[in-house]
């Protein structure tokens, strides 16, 4: 999932993201993540379907303090940023089908 993402791996960084104009995707993940490789194999569809967004990866593990923030207790997670506003979020800490991440991007264009 990485490899098509932007990785973020530092809080100064994320914070800078954050607050550029348009439409930011947080993918909070890990790489010993089992639903996290799951949804590896549909991924890049879904980025290059919303390609007007930016996605970016957090590993959960090396930047806690951004999850304590958003309050990411499951991951993979997801959360939409945009001008420097949250305008949505899955997060949950079941397993999430490309159906329910689509349906999620998906809603994010109303906004």
């Amino acid at each position: 999932m990485k490899k098509n993402m932007k990785e973020i791996t530092s809080i100064e960084e994320f914070e800078e993201v954050y607050q550029k104009e348009g439409v930011h995707i947080f993918t909070f993940s890990a790489d010993w993540c089992a639903d996290c490789r799951f949804i590896e194999t549909f991924i890049p569809a879904l980025i290059q379907k919303y390609s007007k967004y930016h996605f970016y990866y957090l590993d959960r593990d090396r930047l806690m303090p951004i999850c304590q923030r958003l309050m990411i207790m499951g991951i993979p997670s997801f959360v939409a940023i945009k001008d420097g506003k949250e305008i949505g979020r899955f997060v949950s800490k079941l397993r999430k089908t490309e159906d329910q991440i689509d349906q999620f991007l998906e809603s994010l264009q109303s906004h």
